[in-house]
């Protein structure tokens, strides 16, 4: 099975915004195309899935997450900056897996997947 992974990594509202949408639209689509979808949140929208504050952006960013979670989605981010900012515990209740950055890039690679960045 091919496998996409949608590895959103920008903290600006486009970013976050066309991020969680396409990981939706892909979700969509995934399984009659024969296709699995991971996201991988890193850097600042990382920071930006505990810190939706007064924006709305941010707070779309966050639901659309959430909802790709409870669709079975795999969603990830990086276990060191989630340690350094405090968050490993909230992070991982929602329901994403936490994991070294590193180990999650390479093992993109070995599984031969199509990463798409924003």
């Amino acid at each position: 099975m091919s496998k996409v992974v949608v590895h959103i990594f920008h903290g600006d509202d486009d970013s976050l915004s066309a991020g969680s949408h396409v990981s939706e639209r892909i979700r969509q689509v995934a399984a009659e195309q024969g296709v699995s979808l991971e996201v991988f949140c890193f850097g600042p929208a990382q920071g930006a899935l505990s810190a939706s504050g007064d924006s709305v952006v941010r707070s779309e960013y966050n639901q659309q997450i959430d909802e790709l979670i409870d669709a079975g989605v795999p969603v990830g981010a990086c276990l060191n900056a989630a340690r350094a900012a405090g968050t490993e515990e909230a992070l991982s209740a929602r329901g994403i897996t936490l994991q070294f950055a590193r180990d999650a890039f390479v093992r993109y690679a070995l599984e031969g997947a199509t990463v798409i960045n924003f």
